[in-house]
């Protein structure tokens, strides 16, 4: 990947961030469903499944990124257009991908959630955005959790900014408040990690930070404390499936023990079930950790209309070094 000014620290992390999600989201897509027992040994994990795996989405080419990359980039590019996180635009470009493939690749959506596809066909009809998020109001799956990063790369304002908008992005597709809750404590983790620090101080930091920022608010101190515990022994352990905390908890305790990118991305699909979306969440705050230049070389050259995320990238580095 070329680029005109030499990278700063900073930089490479944000680079590592957004190709880490695309590249764990495409690295995962063949294997999703599977249960741990039929993935292939860690060491034959590739975006071209070993011979003989029944491999899911086959007619989906190799290298090929799903519904949480899209709509992540559908979130860069929100906020690069606006310069602020705006619901409704935010809202359209989800429509336009589920409808036309906005920034999916190939403008094909194969995967789609069933509460995001109900959410987005009630804006289609008219419901205003804040509320399309809670046609299943106890809907706690991690369709909003998948796509939040490129919020933590982009923002520069406050970490109350930064909740604010993390929860407000939820409400177009799955507004209940544990989803919430779980996107805020993901974004402060991740611009934690942006400054060099290990994920240990950053989730620590992270959770400091939110409960100080939910100390005079309704409902968020007794949500975060009562359902992700985080001052509980072991509590950041998860099994990869699609409830929302799960998910976090498996990034997280995949992340606790990573050593590198592919480790972090390798175990995320070694747990089964959401395995593109696990590789996803955990992939972001891997790149970020790891830095960019941590992901093989392999998997940036195989990931399919990678150039389309690079052009938004390049808008995002700018828009931080003016910032």
């Amino acid at each position: 990947m070329e680029n005109t000014l030499p990278l700063t620290d900073m930089e490479n992390r944000i680079m590592g961030g957004l190709f880490g999600l695309l590249v764990g989201d495409a690295l995962g897509v063949p294997y999703e469903f599977h249960p741990a027992a039929y993935i292939p040994p860690i060491e034959q994990i590739e975006m071209e499944p070993p011979a003989g795996f029944r491999r899911s989405h086959s007619e989906v080419k190799a290298g090929t990124w799903s519904d949480d990359g899209a709509q992540a980039l559908c979130l860069l590019d929100s906020l690069l257009e606006n310069g602020r996180f705006s619901l409704s635009d935010f809202s359209c470009k989800l429509l336009a991908w589920y409808e036309d493939g906005l920034w999916a690749v190939d403008n094909y959506v194969f995967d789609i959630g069933v509460q995001t596809a109900e959410a987005l066909s009630a804006f289609r009809a008219g419901t205003a955005p804040e509320k399309c998020g809670n046609v299943r109001p106890n809907g706690k799956g991690n369709g909003a959790l998948m796509r939040v990063l490129p919020l933590a790369l982009w923002h520069t304002g406050s970490d109350e900014m930064l909740v604010s908008d993390a929860h407000a992005q939820c409400l177009i597709t799955h507004g209940n408040i544990t989803n919430q809750v779980c996107c805020a404590l993901y974004c402060l983790t991740a611009r934690e990690l942006l400054n060099g620090i290990s994920f240990d101080e950053a989730l620590s930091d992270a959770v400091s930070k939110l409960r100080c920022i939910y100390s005079d608010k309704e409902e968020y101190p007794e949500e975060f404390e009562s359902s992700l515990r985080p001052d509980e022994p072991d509590i950041w352990t998860g099994r990869g499936g699609g409830y929302v905390i799960d998910s976090l908890r498996s990034a997280f305790m995949i992340m606790k023990e990573a050593k590198s990118y592919e480790e972090a991305v390798k175990k995320a699909i070694a747990l089964g079930d959401d395995t593109d979306t696990t590789a996803c969440i955990a992939g972001g705050l891997a790149g970020i950790a790891f830095g960019f230049d941590s992901i093989p070389e392999r998997w940036i050259d195989g990931l399919r209309q990678k150039e389309d995320a690079e052009g938004l990238l390049s808008l995002l580095l700018a828009h931080r070094r003016i910032s």
